[in-house]
C-alpha cells in the first residue's frame, strides 16, 4: 500500500509540474463547471413541466433525462478536450493558451458530440437499470459504470490526437488499457486516492476552524470563514480535475509512442503502466 501511495504522489507531483507551467489550464474545469450549472438550471423548467404531467418513470421523463445527460456530457468532454489539447501542446514543447485549447476542442466538436451521445446513452441505460431493479439494479449499474469509466478513460485524448470517430475512440481506449494498463488503472493512477486524503484533511481542518469561529458569535467572521472554506474546496476540485486531464494526456502519449513527457520520468510512467500480475 505504501508503494502504491508513493507512486500516486509522484504522479500528482509530476502532473502539478506541468500545471505549474500553465496555471491557466485550471480555467477549463472552471468553465466546464459553470457551463454544467447553467445547463442544469436551464433544464429545471422542463423537468418541472414533465414531472407535473408525466409519471416519474415515463418515456417522456427518460427523454428529458437523456437530453440533460447529453448536454452535460458534451460540456464536460468539450472542456476536457480543450484541457487535454493544451496539455499535449505543452508536452510537445509549446506554450499553450486557453484559446489554443478551445480551438482544438472546437475542431473536434463533431466527434466530441458523438462521444457525448454514446456516454449519455450508457448513462440513461444504467440509470434505468438502477431504478427498475432496486438495490440489485443499483449494484449492477455501479459495476457497469465503473467498467465504462475504465474502458473510456483514454477516449478524449484519442479524439483530440487523431481523426477518429467516437466509437473507434472507445474501442481503442479499451484496447490500450487492456494491453498496457489492465486492471491497475484505478490503483496505479492514484490521483483520486491522494485527493481523498487531501479532502479528509481539509474537512477536518475547516471543521475545527469553523467550530472555533462559531464559538465567537461574530457574524462577519463566521460568514468570511465559510466563504474561505467553500472557495478552498472549489479550488481543490478544480485542481483535481486539471491534474486528471493532464494525467490522461500523459498516459495516452506514453501508451501510444512511449515518449517521455515534460516533468515525467520514464520510471514513474512505466510503473503506472505495469500490468497486474495474477
Amino acid at each position: 500500500m505504501g508503494g502504491r501511495f508513493s507512486r500516486s504522489w509522484q504522479l500528482v507531483r509530476h502532473s502539478a509540474a506541468i500545471l505549474q507551467k500553465d496555471r491557466e489550464l485550471m480555467l477549463f474545469p472552471l468553465l466546464s463547471s459553470i457551463a454544467a450549472i447553467l445547463v442544469v438550471v436551464s433544464f429545471i423548467p422542463l423537468f418541472s413541466e414533465t414531472m407535473a404531467t408525466q409519471e416519474e418513470q415515463s418515456p417522456a421523463t427518460f427523454i428529458v433525462v437523456g437530453l440533460l445527460y447529453l448536454v452535460e456530457y458534451f460540456v464536460m468532454f468539450f472542456f476536457n478536450a480543450a484541457l487535454v489539447g493544451a496539455a499535449l501542446i505543452r508536452m510537445d514543447g509549446g506554450d499553450p493558451t486557453v484559446r489554443d485549447g478551445l480551438r482544438i476542442a472546437w475542431s473536434k466538436v463533431g466527434p466530441i458530440f458523438g462521444y457525448a451521445i454514446i456516454a449519455a446513452t450508457v448513462g440513461v441505460l444504467l440509470r434505468a437499470i438502477g431504478e427498475r431493479f432496486g438495490v440489485l439494479g443499483r449494484i449492477i449499474a455501479g459495476l457497469f459504470g465503473m467498467a465504462w469509466t475504465v474502458a473510456s478513460f483514454l477516449a478524449v485524448p484519442i479524439l483530440v490526437s487523431r481523426d477518429i470517430g467516437p466509437a473507434d475512440a472507445v474501442r481503442e481506449s479499451t484496447s490500450l488499457l487492456k494491453r498496457t494498463w489492465g486492471e491497475n488503472v484505478i490503483s496505479n493512477a492514484g490521483i483520486g486516492v491522494v485527493f481523498t486524503v487531501v479532502y479528509v484533511v481539509a474537512f477536518c481542518l475547516f471543521g475545527l476552524l469553523l467550530s472555533l469561529v462559531f464559538s465567537t458569535g461574530y457574524t462577519p467572521l463566521i460568514i468570511g470563514s465559510i466563504v474561505v472554506a467553500v472557495i478552498a474546496l472549489l479550488l481543490l476540485g478544480l485542481l483535481q480535475a486539471a491534474l486528471q486531464g493532464i494525467f490522461s494526456a500523459v498516459l495516452y502519449r506514453f501508451a501510444t509512442d512511449g515518449r517521455d513527457a515534460d516533468g515525467f520520468s520514464n520510471d514513474v510512467l512505466h510503473n503506472a503502466f505495469t500490468p497486474k500480475l495474477n
